[in-house]
């Protein structure tokens, strides 16, 4: 259980991030395609949540921390984004066409949102 996430892991940018596209992905599956458009604002919450969660158990900080926070859950959002695959050349298709399906490719399990 301790291989799983913890609040240390949450705390950092990698863990928020995983947590932030684990969480939006799982809510958006169960929305189902009409919450295609939604999955970047349910990101988006969820990761300014994670930045201010964080931002309120820092104890050393001061008020700037909630400034702070604010851009910090920007750059989890973009980290959980994939903010890799801008510009939209670079992304993949989100849905196959069935020439696609024709030539071999499964549709992906995880699908780009962005």
């Amino acid at each position: 259980m301790n291989d799983l996430f913890t609040w240390a892991a949450l705390g950092s940018l990698t863990g928020a991030s995983a947590a932030t596209l684990l969480a939006t992905n799982v809510i958006g599956g169960l929305i189902g395609p009409s919450g295609d458009k939604a999955r970047k604002w349910i990101a988006l919450g969820i990761a300014l949540a994670l930045s201010y969660l964080t931002a309120a158990f820092a104890t050393d900080a001061g008020a700037e921390k909630w400034i702070i926070a604010f851009f910090n859950g920007l750059v989890i959002f973009s980290a959980a984004l994939g903010i890799n695959q801008l510009p939209p050349g670079n992304r993949q298709a989100t849905q196959a066409s069935p020439t696609q399906l024709a030539q071999g490719r499964e549709p992906r399990i995880i699908r780009s949102w962005v």
